[in-house]
């Protein structure tokens, strides 16, 4: 099962394995600087639109950043 650690774990490898810092994504995707560190620290979930423009930026599916699926590639 995944939880919030986990899921800002992803984010922040996926984000590092394609080149782009965690800071620089959170910027472009007009998100909290502060979002992964008070994902991990609080148990927080990022937000339905929040999860899903870190997706789209990242080119993965949302379910692929909660753990849902190995598989990264976005269904079309």
């Amino acid at each position: 099962m995944h939880n919030p650690q986990t899921l800002a774990n992803v984010i922040k490898t996926t984000a590092q394995n394609k080149g782009f810092s965690v800071a620089q994504m959170l910027r472009d995707c007009g998100l909290n600087k502060d979002l992964i560190s008070t994902t991990q620290s609080k148990g927080y979930y990022p937000r339905v639109d929040a999860l899903a423009s870190i997706a789209d930026y990242l080119d993965v599916s949302v379910d692929f950043l909660l753990g849902r699926t190995d598989i990264p590639e976005v269904n079309r």
